[in-house]
């Protein structure tokens, strides 16, 4: 009796391992971190685009947006300056290296990048009677909308991360354009941010 407590025991904590380890929360690092930052009116942004199949599956698991044509950048705030930030009407834009431009796809807008199969029938005696079922559009998961930069207002001392996603791959020599941060107390804009891919 005590060997199949014990059995039991083992199985279960091994059973909890792998559940911590799947449910481990995705957390950026701080802005200054990423190689690609930059700090004016002592706020810093950095950004990461995720491209390599080990950083997409820690921020999206099992779906990589890339796949897709959707290019899923993090961009990272952190606001040292002492006055409330607005970020709701922060624009982000990928310039590539031949200077063309792509506005972010808003996070609630990227399920209808790749539309589901439509369904299809199949011949039979009478016809086309048997309609096949669809597959679900992998872009339509929670990971992309709970994973967006979502916050309006960043305090002072602190930071505010999430992704944009541009429906292009990455290039060399591409810039992620950042502009429309505000001072919330006097509505004076905050100089553009201009950052290298890498």
């Amino acid at each position: 009796m005590p060997f199949v407590f014990k059995s039991l025991a083992l199985l279960l904590s091994i059973s909890a391992g792998f559940a911590a380890d799947k449910e481990t929360p995705f957390k950026a690092a701080p802005a200054a971190s990423y190689p690609s930052h930059q700090s004016n009116a002592q706020i810093t942004i950095g950004v990461d685009p995720y491209v390599t199949a080990g950083k997409v599956a820690l921020a999206f698991g099992k779906l990589n947006p890339n796949q897709y044509g959707v290019l899923p950048v993090l961009v990272v705030i952190q606001n040292d300056s002492g006055k409330a930030i607005r970020l709701d009407r922060l624009k982000v834009e990928y310039a590539g290296p031949n200077h063309g431009r792509v506005e972010a796809t808003p996070a609630k807008d990227v399920r209808y990048l790749r539309p589901p199969q439509r369904p299809g029938a199949i011949d039979g005696p009478m016809g086309k009677v048997k309609v096949l079922k669809t597959k679900k559009n992998p872009l339509d998961a929670w990971e992309i909308e709970g994973r967006a930069l979502a916050a309006q207002m960043l305090p002072p001392g602190q930071s505010a991360s999430g992704f944009f996603y541009f429906q292009t791959g990455l290039q060399r020599n591409a810039t992620l354009y950042l502009k429309g941060l505000y001072e919330a107390a006097t509505g004076k804009e905050i100089l553009y941010f201009e950052l290298p891919l890498q």
